[in-house]
């Protein structure tokens, strides 16, 4: 990940921060809290005014975009060529410009510190989550927090309204560059500060739920280790339903330890 000080250099004022995930290509600007509607890029003042520091990450390329050379221009391939560029990239058209724009006097500049109210707010991103029964899902924070959310409770988002109505796109749920959003199908997001406020609080921890993923799912030979028994002998008793898998894989499936020892009873 890089950072860059977004400045305004007309009004001698520091904007935020532009951070960049690389493996993603994921742009967040991240605009300092003493922001208001008239000193926020045009572009955020609609968020600011709503009390939203953290850009989404649409709306934060669409920004970086306005600053650099459009990749449709005519002499693309001459410019890139200029800078020794082999394809076509944002952030190094950035960094070139040092992000100056004709429409203002604001500018980026690389820093290998994160400002502390970045920081901070890093604390309530994501570090984990998975979908649940229902249309509910659990999350895990940076803040060694979880939250049980009803996307049900969520229909004022954007896009959610599409995710509750279809099982393969609910299923398709990721964790977003920086843990700052949830992505369904990398089409839909929800900002980590909306799941935060979200759902109700739980008494658990990432670790906690790391602790029972590795004392409590169980491959097929740790299986036949409990049971004493055969991977053939396995295959008849998930075949006669006597054992189910928590998950089935063509490399082998898995299984829930206290269901192993049930399946003895």
């Amino acid at each position: 990940m890089k950072s860059y000080e977004i400045y305004d250099n007309d009004n001698r004022l520091e904007i935020g921060c532009l951070l960049y995930y690389e493996k993603d290509k994921c742009f967040i600007v991240e605009l300092k809290d003493s922001i208001d509607e008239w000193t926020a890029p045009l572009l955020f003042s609609g968020f600011v005014k709503k009390g939203i520091y953290t850009i989404p990450r649409d709306i934060s390329f669409l920004w970086v975009k306005e600053r650099v050379i459009p990749s449709g221009r005519q002499n693309i391939g001459m410019i890139l060529k200029n800078h020794k560029l082999s394809e076509y990239d944002e952030m190094k058209f950035m960094e070139i410009s040092e992000g100056r724009s004709s429409q203002d006097g604001m500018s980026v500049k690389r820093t290998d510190t994160l400002p502390g109210y970045v920081q901070s707010r890093m604390n309530k991103n994501l570090s984990g989550a998975f979908v649940t029964e229902g249309r509910t899902c659990i999350c895990f924070f940076a803040n060694d927090t979880a939250r049980r959310i009803d996307l049900n409770e969520l229909r004022d988002v954007n896009g959610v309204d599409k995710i509750i109505a279809n099982d393969k796109l609910f299923g398709s749920i990721r964790l977003g560059a920086g843990g700052y959003y949830l992505t369904f199908n990398d089409s839909i997001d929800i900002p980590a500060q909306v799941l935060y406020s979200a759902g109700e609080k739980l008494n658990v921890t990432k670790n906690d739920f790391k602790a029972f993923a590795r004392n409590n799912i169980m491959d097929t030979s740790e299986t036949g280790e409990i049971l004493s028994c055969s991977r053939q002998n396995i295959s008849y008793m998930v075949k006669k339903q006597q054992l189910i898998p928590i998950k089935k894989d063509v490399m082998g499936n898995l299984y829930l330890k206290d269901d192993i020892l049930k399946s003895r009873w």
